[in-house]
């Protein structure tokens, strides 16, 4: 059984920061490919941010030079450091892994970026 499990989204005002981390149970962690998405009601799935491996990442253009995707193979876990926030960034954000033909998803934690 896998389980993903978000945590660390909240509400903040604009220009502030969270932290949201990813507790993952799954076999072989290390070879997924850990993604962050978001989803704002009335629109698509969005890609936020990727890793593969331990230091292979990639953005979201929107996000580029706030957000910051790490993992920590050693513990199951994936993070995603978000600074400078804006309105919109609020959506809700959900974690994904996804390696040998297998494609898991957590539940999602909301963020609210709001004055």
């Amino acid at each position: 059984q896998v389980h993903l499990v978000e945590s660390g989204g909240g509400l903040v005002h604009p220009g502030g920061s969270l932290r949201l981390s990813c507790q993952a149970s799954i076999r072989d962690f290390y070879m997924y490919v850990a993604n962050w998405h978001r989803q704002d009601p009335g629109k698509q799935r969005e890609l936020v941010a990727q890793i593969i491996g331990t230091d292979s990442t990639d953005y979201a253009d929107s996000v580029k030079g706030r957000f910051t995707i790490s993992r920590d193979n050693t513990k199951e876990m994936v993070y995603l450091q978000m600074n400078s926030l804006k309105p919109e960034d609020t959506a809700v954000y959900y974690c994904n892994l996804r390696a040998l033909g297998n494609d898991y998803w957590g539940q999602g934690t909301q963020v609210t970026v709001s004055a």
